[in-house]
């Protein structure tokens, strides 16, 4: 786990997608000057522990539970909670289960208030008949079929191609993710649409205008379900703006962040 900046500063938890790890925020590292990040790799992948069973994956609470592990571990007061494609599922079931008391807000980025086949019929359609988002190799024992497919998996995250360094890396560490965890992980059907409605606190929802793994009518159901959200929408991102327009996407993070913990210090005195 990452954990850096100033120890007292206000706390964003930063929350990877499917087969990611930490590593996906490293352009983000700069906000550690004036806001403590921390940055886990999620069970079962990165360089967190793997269990294989599905049950240790497809419910809420063993990720809720690391989550409030983490918040507790480190002592953290009304942290943010910002979660990335998959990332965003965790922080909806941490508030499923722990409720957002102990939270300022949240932000998702590429995510959803459903997934499988929950999702709106455009979206469940546009991930399930492209193959390269589909990924069903990533899933499977065959390293080479796995391994072409990882590949694909992480370009078509891209609006534009990477530098073959940067897939390179990116692929690496989502090799780290074994088959059986992501199949678990991609599997999952949940509908967390009452959890969110009844939330109080701010939600921030951002996505990529040329996204193929979570196409707008995901965004904008999540939209409105949230009853306090903020959205922006990146021109020139697919499923990652955080790193395709870091300096914009840092820069609304931030502004969304100092406005809610604002409120948060406001309700308090």
């Amino acid at each position: 786990m990452t954990d850096i900046g100033k120890i007292d500063a206000p706390v964003i938890i930063m929350i990877h997608g499917y087969s990611q790890c930490g590593l996906s925020f490293l352009r983000q590292h700069a906000l550690a000057e004036t806001h403590r990040l921390i940055i886990p790799d999620l069970r079962g992948h990165g360089r967190s522990d793997k269990p294989i069973s599905a049950d240790a994956y497809d419910n809420s609470k063993p990720w809720a539970n690391d989550i409030k592990a983490i918040i507790d571990a480190l002592g953290l007061q009304n942290p943010i909670l910002l979660g990335w494609s998959m990332g965003g599922w965790v922080v909806q079931d941490y508030i499923r289960i722990f409720g957002e008391s102990d939270i300022t807000g949240i932000v998702l980025v590429g995510s959803s208030v459903t997934t499988g086949n929950k999702l709106p019929s455009e979206a469940l359609a546009a991930r399930t008949n492209d193959p390269d988002v589909a990924a069903i190799a990533m899933r499977g024992d065959d390293l080479a079929a796995n391994l072409r497919a990882t590949v694909k998996f992480v370009q078509v995250c891209f609006s534009t191609a990477l530098p073959a360094e940067d897939l390179a890396f990116m692929t690496g560490f989502n090799m780290l993710c074994p088959p059986k965890v992501r199949e678990a992980c991609r599997t999952r059907n949940e509908n967390y649409r009452d959890t969110s409605a009844s939330m109080t606190k701010p939600a921030l929802i951002l996505w990529g205008i040329h996204e193929k793994l979570a196409p707008a009518s995901m965004g904008e159901q999540a939209v409105a379900t949230f009853p306090n959200a903020t959205t922006h929408i990146y021109e020139n991102s697919g499923h990652a703006p955080f790193w395709e327009e870091a300096d914009r996407f840092n820069t609304d993070l931030v502004t969304f962040a100092n406005r809610a913990f604002s409120q948060v210090k406001g309700a308090a005195a």
